[in-house]
Formats: structure tokens, sequence, C-alpha cells
């Protein structure tokens, strides 16, 4: 069987040439001009070709957070919403708890991978993180801790590298 013949090939068949987002920050401290994260995702996906329709911080709240969400799935033409920042273990940190019931599928790998390429790179400190990812309908919702590195980190090794197949996979 060639590669042109294989699943993956076959799939990327479905694959757009780009992708709109959605960036959402979580914290209670961080503003529009103090936000690196963010602006590190917007610059990354615009720099890859795709579009970051909106970005936007919310408070570490659940509701916030998930009201945020909403709105980002219910309009037809974000693809993805990318969130940073509340993925750690420290009481304010709930936003996995604030995503998660808003997933249809959960997508484990791409925490299992963050985790281990975090571990490369930080040691065991990695296993705090409680990066995630799933769909929500036709959206693809990315689920990353608040530091720059680790932003980049999910872009350049994760999320980059899929997230057209990803909603191509989506749209069928």
């Amino acid at each position: 069987m060639s590669d042109a013949d294989s699943a993956p090939h076959q799939h990327r068949a479905y694959a757009p040439d780009s992708v709109n987002c959605w960036v959402l920050t979580v914290s209670d401290s961080r503003s529009a001009a103090s936000d690196s994260s963010g602006r590190l995702i917007e610059e990354k996906l615009e720099a890859a070709g795709h579009r970051a329709l909106s970005r936007s911080i919310v408070p570490d709240d659940p509701e916030a957070i998930r009201s945020a969400l909403e709105r980002a799935i219910a309009l037809p033409e974000v693809d993805a919403a990318l969130v940073t920042g509340g993925t750690g273990v420290s009481p304010r940190d709930r936003t996995p708890e604030a995503v998660a019931p808003l997933l249809d599928k959960l997508l484990d790998g791409f925490g299992e991978l963050f985790r281990a390429l975090s571990f490369v790179e930080i040691g065991p400190a990695a296993m705090l993180s409680r990066a995630l990812a799933g769909t929500a309908g036709r959206t693809v919702i990315y689920v990353m801790p608040g530091s720059r590195a680790a932003v980049a980190l999910a872009l350049d090794r994760l999320i980059l590298p899929e997230i057209c197949h990803l909603v191509g996979q989506l749209r069928r």
C-alpha cells in the first residue's frame, strides 16, 4: 500500500488549509497588555495561516469560562477554541472542570502527549498539568497551561501539526 492509500493520508484530504480560532485566556491577574500567552497563541496561529477571530480574557471562574466557550461553540465560523490558563492544581485552577462538561468527545492523547513532551523539558512537575482537549459539536477545544513555554510546546508540537486534520474530520 502506498502512502497515498493510507488512512491518515486519506483523512487529510478532508483537511482545510486554514481554520478559524477563538483564543481564551483564563486568569485573575492578566490584562490585554500582560497576556503574553494569549498573544503568543494568536501570533503562532496567524504565522501558520490560521485566523484568530477573537481573543479575550476571563477570570478563573467556571461560569465565566463555560459562558465564553459556549459563545465560541455557538458560532458556526469557529473551528477551534484555544484556552490557556487554569490547568494546575491550585484551588483557583478550575478550567478543566469548567470545560469537560462541554465536550462530546475527549481527545485523551493531547493531554498524554503534552505531559510526556513537558516531562522532557521540565521533569516530573509535568504531571501537575491538567491539559486536555476534546470536541464540542464541530468545534475542537484545546486547554493548555498558562505559561508561554507550555503554549509554545502545545502549539508547535501538537496543535498546529494536526489542527487542520482534526477540523477536517469534524466537518465530514
